[in-house]
């Protein structure tokens, strides 16, 4: 069997510890139990003052400080590395590597794109001085396999489509990734509480996630996704969209930490001008993710696999309202969460969509590169009955953060990459509502289960 390519797993925002490199010895400003937010956040001047930072790269508020980042967390990744590890390896003295590759998910995806591109070519260097790799075909044309978890399958998409033929990618695999947003992105901005990172509320962690790039990436923009008043803004991409307490923390925010000086009209101007680049840029980017098409990059529809999360209750819309001539959200509508999900509607006669992985809508998840008739959901009950930590964790910690600890997606992960069949039939997938049972194409033949 020909040796498997190397693997590279890509998590998801919030997901990599940061520690802070200027104290000796360092000390870990961001982990599972860490949240020091005055260390982590970003300095309002960075793209007007540090033009000429490699890649745009967003310097920290607290100096002296040199935050960088540090190992994946976990909790979330430990299991689907160690399993990768152990499965996809033919004998015991020819391990396949799976590397984690921690980023700082604090700057915007153009920045981490470019740090994936790296790190790829050094795993292919890596892989090279592997005796079992250097001797085998693979090293005449290496390349490797991608596995992204959340934000990390857009990460995966806006490298793809920056390289375009030039990558080394094999296959791809990406689990509950927003590729059309969600609506927790805006919840975090607007409130400070999401199913993003901690969840308990704080003005500090709400100041913090407004200064944060690369959260801006992951506002929802599909059809239906977001209800705003006539005559107005089109989209949450538009700064006029959002409600004033947004502006005003970023106004705020410069005046205390800005260090351009100017009259209060000049750093409010400085403030409206940082937070319409962070959407810009972010708009940018999925319109990049949107153009892309899988043939840029040298794969195929088969190469990638694509799994989303349903029967979550899920946030499947925003509504907007205007209130003294300015936006609101109105963020407790119970009619924009839900968790209706009808998977078998053969006839296609009414089907509902309104579900999701508890933090991405089922329409967010849906890539512009694939067709839904080959995307493949999963459902929390697809964890094994045996699996009773996980399914303990997903009830605290949600659906959407430990999809990469599925036993049955780690057997799925591994047929995908290596083409092995399933004699067992123990992986299985369900398919997106509208798509007959003739008509679904994953890249891998898999159960079909009647729903229940």
């Amino acid at each position: 069997m020909p040796l498997p390519n190397p693997v590279i797993v890509v998590p998801g925002i919030t997901a990599t510890y940061l520690r802070d490199e200027y104290p000796l010895p360092p000390e870990v400003v961001w982990s599972v139990m860490t949240k020091d937010y005055r260390r982590a956040m970003l300095h309002p001047d960075n793209p007007s003052i540090a033009k000429d930072n490699p890649r745009g790269t967003w310097y920290e508020l607290a100096q002296p400080t040199r935050v960088r980042h540090d190992q994946v967390f976990e909790v979330a990744y430990q299991e689907l590395i160690a399993e990768l590890r152990y499965n996809l390896r033919e004998k015991e003295e020819r391990p396949v590597p799976v590397y984690p590759f921690g980023y700082d998910w604090r700057q915007p995806l153009d920045v981490i794109e470019a740090h994936l591109a790296e790190f790829i070519a050094e795993v292919i260097q890596r892989t090279k001085l592997m005796r079992h790799y250097h001797d085998s075909p693979w090293a005449a044309d290496p390349r490797v396999n991608l596995v992204g978890h959340s934000m990390g399958g857009m990460v995966i998409a806006g490298y793809l489509q920056r390289s375009g033929a030039k990558c080394r990618v094999g296959k791809v695999v990406s689990l509950g990734t927003p590729f059309r947003g969600s609506f927790e992105a805006v919840l975090k901005i607007a409130t400070g509480t999401a199913n993003l990172g901690q969840p308990d509320s704080s003005s500090r962690e709400r100041e913090a996630a407004r200064l944060t790039p690369a959260l801006y990436h992951l506002l929802p923009r599909f059809r239906g996704a977001v209800s705003l008043p006539s005559g107005g803004p089109s989209s949450l991409y538009e700064s006029d969209a959002w409600q004033r307490g947004v502006h005003d923390t970023i106004r705020d925010f410069v005046k205390r930490n800005g260090v351009q000086g100017g009259s209060a009209a000049d750093r409010n101007k400085q403030a409206d001008e940082l937070f319409e680049s962070m959407l810009d840029a972010a708009a940018d980017h999925r319109d990049r993710i949107e153009k892309f098409r899988l043939p840029d990059a040298g794969l195929a529809t088969d190469d990638w696999l694509c799994v989303a999360g349903v029967n979550s209750k899920t946030r499947v819309h925003l509504h907007v309202e205007m209130k003294l001539g300015k936006p609101e959200f109105d963020l407790r509508r119970s009619a924009d969460s839900d968790d209706r999900w009808d998977s078998n509607a053969e006839d296609l006669g009414p089907i509902s969509r309104r579900t999701g992985d508890g933090t991405v809508p089922l329409e967010g998840a849906v890539p512009a590169f694939l067709e839904e008739r080959n995307i493949v959901c999963v459902r929390p009950s697809d964890f094994g009955y045996w699996e009773i930590g996980d399914r303990a964790l997903a009830l605290a910690a949600g659906f959407h953060g430990i999809l990469p600890n599925m036993d049955m997606l780690h057997r799925m992960i591994v047929r995908h990459f290596t083409g092995s069949a399933d004699p067992h039939r123990n992986t299985w997938g369900w398919r997106m509502p509208g798509v007959k049972r003739s008509e679904w194409a994953p890249p891998l033949k898999l159960e079909q289960r009647p729903k229940k």
